[in-house]
């Protein structure tokens, strides 16, 4: 392409995005505001594929050089006046594309992110010839996924190639744990703490746990002052507060605890029967974890099958020793592993189970006839959208 090409192709883009930008969005409909946001960040995405390759170019060329500057990365702080973060992330990725073939044409035809790219530079780097041969395979999935859904996607991939290098991790992350708890000179104890996987999420789990009936007691004394007009900066704690307090009645809890009482069981969920959910190994909260992680717990864990006839099926929730209940909704929550609205990452633990077919029209509670769902995206469900303007 000549310098005529290149600056005949700079005013066209710079012609498009003035046209966007000369647009009022209180002109539009609902519907044109939403499909100026996703032409706007589909836009994005191509500009940041023109920044990565142009980028490469600036690397390879050494054009930066005679202008004085240190690297390539000090030039396109200097000249585009980016943060030294997102040139680094442009050059790495420019760098990392030139073995990547798939994943570069996906970038440039607009199908993957920027943030897509980073996360399968990563992966590539944990095991190269593995990725190497289904490159094509993780870039089809990574276009169809969100960032989030990519990052889960890959740390089961990780494991499923290089499984020892992923227990070896898991354990120095669980041999990383600690805890210091310090008093300050006016008698302010200071804590501090490092937990890991499965650790931090049972003491989050109980945490928020007490930290929710703190804040409907706290809600509760607001609406008895204040009635129907009280609102959320009318509680007599702020969020915090409520957390260093549930930190406390934990503590007071396990004081109080008798001698000799029952002490709680992890519940462990064995899939059986689909050859892809077979691999699953994950926490109620959606943070992938390694078979070895999960070791410990055994001791003190309930096991409860789950069989599976096909990838979206349950035909079979087993029993532990005591009477489980609930088995109906134990297998939607584990088919669906979260809320099933496309735009929601909340994991299955703070899901709700709701009908398909609504039950006062007649709809089964059974499975069939049920998906997991957010509060949000519950309540909301039976709302009409309104008209577009």
């Amino acid at each position: 392409m000549s310098l005529g090409s290149v600056e005949w192709a700079i005013e066209q883009a710079e012609a498009g995005f003035e046209a966007l930008a000369g647009l009022d969005p209180t002109e539009l409909t609902g519907v044109e505001v939403l499909e100026l946001n996703q032409a706007a960040q589909r836009l994005r995405t191509l500009a940041d594929a023109v920044c990565v390759r142009a980028a490469g170019a600036l690397d390879t060329s050494g054009a930066w050089a005679p202008e004085g500057a240190k690297s390539p990365v000090a030039w396109l702080q200097w000249r585009c006046r980016l943060s030294r973060g997102r040139a680094a992330t442009f050059l790495r990725c420019a760098r990392e594309l030139r073995d990547m073939p798939a994943t570069e044409a996906a970038l440039m035809a607009g199908r993957i992110t920027v943030e897509h790219v980073r996360l399968l530079i990563d992966a590539r780097r944990l095991s190269p010839g593995a990725f190497t041969a289904e490159e094509e395979r993780l870039v089809n999935a990574a276009a169809r996924l969100r960032v989030t859904q990519l990052e889960k996607a890959l740390a089961y991939w990780e494991h499923l190639h290089e499984p020892d290098l992923a227990e070896r991790t898991a354990q120095e992350v669980f041999e990383s744990r600690e805890l210091s708890a310090s008093r300050s000179l006016d008698d302010v104890v200071i804590v501090d703490a490092v937990l890991d996987p499965v650790g931090g999420a049972v003491f989050l789990r109980e945490l928020e746990r007490l930290e929710q009936e703190l804040w409907e007691a706290d809600w509760a004394d607001a609406r008895n002052r204040l009635g129907a007009a009280a609102c959320e900066q009318d509680l007599c704690r702020t969020r915090r507060q409520r957390r260093a307090d549930a930190l406390r009645l934990m503590v007071e809890r396990s004081a109080a605890k008798p001698a000799g009482a029952t002490e709680p069981r992890v519940l462990l969920h064995a899939l059986v029967g689909e050859e892809s959910l077979n691999r699953i190994c994950e926490l109620s909260n959606g943070q992938v974890v390694t078979p070895g992680q999960l070791v410990p717990l055994l001791t003190r864990a309930d096991i409860e099958r789950v069989v599976f006839d096909g990838p979206s099926k349950v035909i079979d929730v087993g029993v532990r020793r005591r009477l489980f209940t609930g088995a109906t909704r134990t297998a939607v929550l584990i088919r669906d592993r979260g809320c099933t609205h496309p735009s929601c990452d909340v994991p299955m633990d703070r899901c709700q189970v709701d009908h398909v077919h609504p039950y006062a029209d007649g709809g089964l509670t059974t499975q069939d006839n049920g998906e997991g769902k957010c509060g949000f995206h519950n309540r909301r469900k039976g709302r009409t959208p309104p008209p577009a303007a």
